[in-house]
């Protein structure tokens, strides 16, 4: 499954970006919501996406935050996608539609199909997003949503080829399975992650 599309979320140094996009990640993410060890703002945001090859999404991330706020930030930092981690309805994606962005929804609900609320790629997470605890992908409950979807919460370079087997997942999305510590990357697990996922 060489095609696998596979996001590096929670990014906050310009080596990290580059480690990531050199492993061939197809998408890196910066936090924009508040309360979190990963959080950047948009000044540091831009200077990060600025390096980052036509070829690679740049995504900003969000959490619950006005519409306003959100459009306001993604213009500020220049990331190409924003990410919507939170319980936004339709109404969100319609109002963010018209920048031309990539749009992601990430929710823990189950979801039928990728695009319910206008969103370009679902993002399926844990219930407490973030956390790196891993939910149970591999329970026979489990009903992988239609189109293109990523798997996120709790993987790691050591779990994360059979939670790709187990779901049948379009993509990945990993933040704090590729850290040495709350909120600071390992280049060395950014690596073994992406070649993990890909089957290498």
């Amino acid at each position: 499954m060489s095609d696998l599309f596979v996001k590096i979320c929670g990014l906050k140094t310009a080596h990290d970006v580059d480690v990531a996009v050199a492993a061939g990640a197809d998408a890196v993410g910066f936090v924009f919501a508040a309360g979190s060890p990963r959080t950047v703002d948009a000044a540091t945001a831009r200077e990060l996406a600025a390096g980052v090859p036509d070829g690679v999404l740049t995504v900003g991330v969000f959490r619950g935050q006005p519409v306003d706020e959100v459009r306001r930030l993604a213009e500020e930092s220049g990331v190409r996608g924003v990410q919507l981690h939170g319980d936004e309805g339709p109404e969100h994606y319609g109002a963010l539609r018209a920048e031309g962005r990539t749009l992601l929804r990430a929710t823990a609900l189950r979801v039928e199909r990728c695009g319910e609320y206008g969103e370009d790629l679902l993002l399926i997470d844990a219930p407490d997003p973030g956390s790196g605890k891993p939910w149970n992908w591999a329970s026979e409950d489990f009903t992988a949503p239609r189109g293109h979807w990523l798997l996120a919460g709790g993987l790691t370079p050591g779990n994360v080829r059979e939670a790709v087997e187990t779901t049948g997942a379009w993509g990945v999305d990993v933040s704090s399975g590729v850290e040495s510590e709350r909120g600071v990357k390992s280049p060395e697990l950014i690596r073994a992650f992406v070649a993990a996922a890909r089957g290498r």
